[in-house]
């Protein structure tokens, strides 16, 4: 940012705790608090707890293209981590530890595209990742990117050149196989056609 004011659009649980906010930041030159229609790179969010309100505000803001996210909340069950990654969050901070230093480095290291999570928290969720990887994703066949190896080896060859016939030729599937295996793509993925599917694969690194 270049020294530059950081436009935050703040999200509180209740008008006590947005004020609360609101008034930590307002001294800060780093950050300029905008309105819910104006654009902001960052959205910070502060909640007590991941109830259901919570978490349709990040899916909302997710559905919305929101900027990136920073989140403040109380206690945060294993459950939860993955909701909130899955949510576009970019960085979490408990309540108890907020203060404005610590939401302005987290505001600026989210606005350079960084990540943030607590020590302990990181650590919770790289376990649960790794438990849904072995218990839940290895077991069926499928990457962390909920593709199984099926659909990744026909992203491949159409990603080389190879028409559907040419596929089921390869693999000794149908032609209506192939065909199903791609429509199932683009509808889970919300992709457009086959050139968008393999695109998304080479930048998810599945391919």
């Amino acid at each position: 940012m270049n020294g530059e004011q950081i436009a935050v659009v703040l999200h509180a649980a209740d008008s006590i705790t947005r004020a609360g906010v609101t008034a930590a930041l307002r001294s800060r030159p780093e950050i300029r608090l905008v309105e819910p229609d104006e654009p902001a790179p960052v959205a910070l969010v502060v909640l007590e707890k991941l109830d259901g309100p919570a978490q349709q505000l990040l899916r909302r803001l997710q559905v919305q293209g929101s900027p990136n996210i920073v989140l403040v909340a109380g206690d945060i069950a294993d459950p939860e981590l993955l909701n909130i990654v899955s949510s576009g969050v970019s960085a979490v901070i408990r309540r108890s530890d907020a203060t404005p230093d610590t939401l302005v480095r987290l505001v600026k290291a989210t606005a350079a595209g960084q990540g943030a999570l607590p020590a302990d928290l990181l650590g919770r969720l790289l376990d649960r990742v790794s438990r849904l990887q072995r218990n839940v994703l290895n077991p069926n066949g499928w990457t962390m990117a909920g593709m199984s190896d099926r659909e990744t080896e026909v992203l491949r060859l159409i990603a080389d050149g190879f028409e559907t016939r040419e596929i089921a030729e390869k693999l000794c599937y149908s032609q209506r196989t192939v065909k199903s295996i791609l429509h199932d793509i683009t509808n889970r993925f919300q992709l457009r056609n086959r050139a968008h599917a393999v695109a998304f694969a080479l930048r998810e690194g599945l391919i």
